[in-house]
């Protein structure tokens, strides 16, 4: 369902037998005319044109700086790396298909590659959007087990980046085996799920579709970013002047990454439904391009939010223009096994752990600083940038889980 390319419409202005052949998933032939009038089709082929262009040199970029420095390589980046191969893929295996048909009028490839394009882009669309879900999912986990942290360990990323491809298999192969099938859609210069037939096995796949792989994502990122906003609420206790500047920072970043996530999909997820219950022809060919290239920006805007947004990612990205060194900002992450023996240092001064994983609450998206005392016996903590003291003072680090480190 989670295809980048969507059109939703009827066969509306397609002579008969080729509704037949595409509601059977079928072209029939090697090609076959869009419903588009020329100029729709010169507006969706500039749009696709920009949304491939830009998709393309973002999400390279971000492959190129993550390869490129080291610092850059922790398993949280590494899930960003997922998102941005994924969302890359879909710019080479799928945007030039459909940017090609628009330019001509219609579809290219034939029948089997209508099937290829519908499926490879499903796929690689559900596995950009789960590994959003594991993102939001590993922030919250991370925040909320401090003490567990360890940013030499890709075991647990590596096991998110094989369930997004594994779940997103398991969700778009069925159509190649007989629930629902992929075929030409809309105004004829795409090919996804058929969301045309009325038959119980193509509309069971399609509510399994929308509930699985876009509703559910999506609740798992509202969960995770809201308890992680209210655990940054609790910090106002500490310093509230501290915690308003990072409640404002993070709330800006959920805003944003939450209201992207709906422009870009749930315009389809709608289009697909009205697609599938309304009546023929609900859909016009016309209003089905505007989800199609809103699903499409998801690969130019994901890597703006996630990675250009991170302030390690830009720094090392105006390094690579200068062609010169990153600079090091006090936010750049150390071993959070160096925060666990902080932790271990302040249980031995007697502050209670709801205290520390305050302290680590507060240090999301913010260089790792100087705390202040919680009260006379607490004493006070050394930056992370500066040596370290003969003194054993504890030390509060910043998480990997940072919005914009």
């Amino acid at each position: 369902m989670i295809v980048s390319n969507v059109s939703l419409s009827g066969c509306a202005g397609v002579n008969s037998a080729l509704c037949a052949g595409a509601g059977e998933g079928h072209l029939g032939g090697g090609s076959y005319r869009t419903t588009l009038s020329p100029t729709g089709n010169l507006v969706v082929a500039v749009c696709l044109g920009f949304i491939g262009t830009f998709g393309l040199m973002n999400n390279l970029t971000v492959i190129v700086l993550f390869c490129r420095y080291k610092m850059l390589r922790s398993p949280i980046n590494l899930l960003l790396i997922n998102i941005s191969i994924s969302d890359l893929l879909v710019c080479v295996l799928g945007t030039p298909f459909s940017f090609a048909a628009s330019t001509q009028g219609r579809w290219l490839i034939g029948e089997r590659g209508c099937v290829w394009y519908g499926f490879a882009n499903s796929l690689f669309g559900i596995v950009s959007l789960i590994s959003l879900a594991v993102l939001s999912y590993e922030r919250y986990s991370t925040m909320m087990t401090p003490t567990e942290a360890d940013s030499s360990n890709y075991c647990k990323i590596s096991l998110g980046i094989i369930l997004s491809w594994v779940y997103s298999l398991i969700w778009t192969m069925p159509p190649l085996f007989g629930w629902s099938h992929y075929g030409p859609e809309g105004p004829g210069t795409t090919c996804s799920v058929d969301w045309k037939a009325k038959t119980a096995n193509n509309i069971s796949y399609i509510i399994c579709l929308f509930v699985f792989c876009l509703i559910v994502p999506f609740l798992v990122i509202v969960f995770c970013y809201g308890k992680l906003l209210y655990a940054i609420r609790q910090v106002s206790g500490i310093n509230a002047s501290m915690s308003r500047r990072r409640e404002q920072r993070v709330l800006f970043m959920v805003v944003v990454m939450v209201i992207c996530y709906l422009l870009c999909w749930l315009p389809y997820g709608i289009m697909a439904l009205l697609a599938t219950f309304g009546p023929p022809g609900l859909v016009s060919p016309e209003a089905s391009i505007i989800p199609s290239v809103l699903a499409k920006t998801s690969t130019v805007v994901n890597p703006v939010i996630y990675v250009f947004m991170n302030k390690q990612f830009y720094r090392c990205f105006q390094a690579l223009l200068r062609c010169d060194t990153p600079r090091r900002g006090s936010s750049m992450k150390s071993s959070s096994k160096v925060a666990t023996k902080a932790m271990r240092g302040a249980a031995v001064t007697g502050v209670r752990r709801s205290n520390d994983f305050l302290f680590m609450v507060a240090s999301l998206g913010e260089p790792a600083v100087t705390i202040p005392q919680l009260g006379p016996s607490r004493e006070p903590t050394m930056d992370i940038t500066k040596a370290p003291s003969s003194d054993n003072k504890p030390v509060v680090m910043s998480l990997v889980a940072h919005f914009d480190d």
